[in-house]
């Protein structure tokens, strides 16, 4: 019996965790952490957009990375000013590790000065991403 118990307590948990964890990916929200840094040029490889930019962190087998990065590319072409640039993260380390990136993918929305206004990581939708766009200009 008290394996039983035990068994249900751990798929109790276990979804729970699930639930919570599918919620969260995904979201474009503001972190705490992530104020007053800024990007260039430099760090980025690319020039920063008008209105905006959207940094894409990806790894080469991130299948949610390849999802991630049609939809930034389609949010880029239809909102003038915004710009989308994808940087490796396997290859650009010491930005990773300055920036706090824990997984792939991780999204950047960056104001027209470079300072980061939004973060999401996981697969963001699109609509969160035009509506972080609308936020941070």
């Amino acid at each position: 019996m008290t394996g039983l118990v035990v068994c249900v307590a751990v798929l109790v948990l276990a979804s729970a965790y699930g639930v919570l964890h599918r919620r969260r990916s995904g979201r474009v929200r503001v972190r705490g952490r992530d104020d007053g840094k800024r990007l260039g040029a430099a760090e980025l490889g690319d020039g920063l957009g008008e209105r905006a930019t959207l940094v894409q962190f990806s790894s080469a087998f991130c299948a949610p990375c390849r999802a991630t990065r049609r939809t930034l590319t389609e949010v880029a072409a239809m909102v003038p000013g915004v710009t989308h640039v994808e940087i490796d993260a396997e290859q650009r380390l010491e930005l990773v590790r300055a920036l706090d990136i824990l997984k792939t993918p991780t999204v950047l929305v960056l104001d027209a000065d470079g300072r980061i206004a939004r973060r999401a990581t996981g697969q963001p939708r699109k609509a969160d991403v035009i509506a972080a766009l609308g936020e941070a200009v």
